[in-house]
């Protein structure tokens, strides 16, 4: 049961390590239509919460069930024995729970970001094709196949690259980046974004995230093993474990090395944003990409955050400080520009 509930609580929050989001070009504006912009969000964000939360919730159970049944076929599920803990049918079984949600929100991410956002692909023609030109151009130099384009409405300055592969990714913007970034601005964005593609940033995050899902339900379950050994009944051999404890305290390292797991993504995440930022600025060049950073900065201090996207919060630029800059995705801004302004850029 516990792993169960450890699964659903990565795949909910994992998803949010596979995107890079960043940064407005906005349909109706909020200062002319205020009424008619707060009726669409809310009317709208609700249905594609419980839509999304839905369709979320069945793709859950049908995993669980599916991954049960292959555990229970290798055997996986029997690592309690009369002799103690079986350490190798332990370390299946958690390395299939721990990789199941990184692998998943991997494979999923493109979907769930549509889904989410309500992304438009883009091609090259119409209104938007000097972006799908530009995505086109940047991902050439950067020698990867042409990944989808789209867009989404919403106030809110942000872009992100997705995808399980770099055959397989998608890039988009907000309509609210749009409106605030000038062409120069928006290249560096996008370079960002291609370089994370380029850099297979997304499966990175992935292994790194489902390795260490593995390695606290390993734990997790040792530790919970011997704490209701400490209080079972019996002595010598004939001892047998408290199973209400070993639950308990199971559950509670679940938690604990999951908050702890968080912190060790979040840290490798933040320097794979320092890479896509250097790799951005080999492509775009040095100048637009701190143009970018420069306009986010100043954009951070009155931000508008789009209801829409508390699903994939982590993703977003992260607003975080003291402790809790541990859970930080994305570097401070001043510590990014400060970065690409001192790096050797050749």
């Amino acid at each position: 049961m516990t792993c169960r509930l450890f699964f659903i609580l990565n795949v909910f929050t994992q998803t949010g390590f596979i995107l890079s989001l960043k940064n407005p070009n906005f349909w109706i504006q909020k200062k002319d239509f205020p009424f008619l912009y707060m009726s669409k969000l809310m009317i709208g964000g609700v249905a594609q919460s419980m839509k999304r939360i839905g369709l979320l919730l069945i793709t859950n159970i049908l995993i669980m069930i599916t991954i049960s049944v292959v555990i229970r076929i290798f055997g996986f599920d029997k690592y309690i024995t009369a002799y103690g803990l079986n350490l190798t049918a332990l370390l299946g079984f958690c390395f299939i729970w721990g990789m199941a949600g990184a692998m998943i929100s991997l494979l999923l991410s493109k979907m769930i970001a549509k889904m989410a956002m309500g992304v438009e692909e883009i091609d090259g023609k119409g209104e938007f094709a000097s972006i799908y030109n530009m995505v086109a151009r940047l991902a050439r130099q950067a020698k990867i196949p042409m990944p989808e384009v789209g867009i989404y409405h919403s106030p809110d300055v942000n872009a992100f690259a997705t995808g399980p592969s770099k055959d397989s990714s998608l890039v988009a913007v907000s309509t609210g980046l749009l409106q605030r970034m000038d062409s120069v601005e928006l290249e560096g964005v996008l370079a960002h974004e291609i370089s994370h593609i380029a850099n297979g940033d997304m499966v990175t995050m992935t292994l790194i995230q489902g390795v260490v899902n593995a390695f606290g339900m390993f734990l997790a379950r040792i530790i919970g093993f011997f704490a209701g050994m400490a209080f079972g009944r019996g002595e010598g051999e004939s001892r047998s474990s408290n199973f209400f404890i070993q639950y308990i305290v199971t559950l509670i390292f679940d938690i604990l090395f999951s908050i702890l797991g968080s912190i060790v993504v979040a840290y490798f995440s933040r320097y794979r944003e320092y890479k896509a930022d250097l790799g951005g600025a080999k492509l775009a060049g040095r100048e637009k990409m701190i143009a970018a950073l420069e306009n986010l900065r100043k954009y951070m201090a009155n931000p508008y955050e789009d209801d829409r996207g508390a699903s994939i919060a982590s993703l977003k630029i992260s607003t975080k400080s003291g402790w809790l800059s541990l859970l930080s995705t994305h570097p401070p801004l001043e510590d990014r520009i400060n970065a690409l302004r001192k790096a050797q850029i050749r």
